[in-house]
């Protein structure tokens, strides 16, 4: 069998990810590369789902272009079923996210999803999260004490930058990316850097793991249930 690349095995997951959106509803859409390709094999179902809600502004207007509607979250109740990447996946269905700093709003309408369905190649399944840095948005006045109380539990924090920097998030807000830890508890982890003043939101997605992995690996796709 002909060897996939990565660009390839997203699009193979975009397209498995398409049977899980109900017909008729609305569907939840993360953000990075590979929702990109969920978002490119979603316009076959165009006029079949009553639109989208999505986490970030790129994610929006992607939708947008191909002519599915977007709704704010506020102005819709429950979503059928959330369709996102990882950056990390536990065989717990934990996920570390965030790398595309979109994590505060892609929790928010994965909490607002009655399914998380995760997209992923299989090089994001890990044993224990940590591996890839924990993204953590901050309010940036408190940025440097929240860097001491990782460092507090091993971890090093530094503020992510672009073009030299602060990368500023869709909210406003600063990123850290925190290496240096391994997540053993990832649930007992997400609730207790949550409650650190200054965060808006940690990247470990445990209150809001996955339902169900799509991953693509050279056989093809890999169903996962949680």
């Amino acid at each position: 069998m002909m060897q996939m690349n990565q660009d390839e095995l997203k699009a193979l997951v975009g397209q498995a990810a398409l049977q899980y959106v109900v017909e008729g509803e609305l569907v939840g859409v993360g953000t990075g590369s590979t929702v990109n390709k969920f978002i490119d094999a979603l316009v076959a179902m165009k006029g079949r789902v009553r639109g989208a809600v999505s986490s970030s502004n790129a994610s929006t207007e992607r939708l947008k272009a191909i002519g599915i509607p977007v709704f704010d979250a506020n102005d819709v109740g429950e979503i059928a079923v959330y369709i996102d990447g990882a950056d990390e996946i536990d065989p717990h269905g934990n996920m570390i996210k965030g790398g595309g700093a979109a994590l505060t709003r892609e929790k928010i309408v994965a909490a607002q999803s009655r399914r998380f369905v995760c997209i992923a190649d299989e090089s994001k399944q890990v044993p224990v999260l940590g591996r890839f840095p924990v993204p953590v948005e901050v309010i940036p006045m408190a940025a440097q004490r929240i860097v001491r109380q990782f460092a507090a539990l091993g971890g090093k924090a530094k503020v992510r930058l672009k073009d030299g920097q602060p990368l500023v998030t869709d909210n406003g807000q600063h990123i850290l990316d925190v290496s240096g830890l391994s997540i053993s508890q990832p649930l007992e982890f997400e609730s207790e850097v949550n409650q650190w003043p200054g965060v808006i939101t940690v990247g470990v997605f445990a209150h809001q793991r996955a339902a169900v992995c799509l991953l693509g690996t050279a056989g093809g796709v890999k169903t996962l249930e949680f």
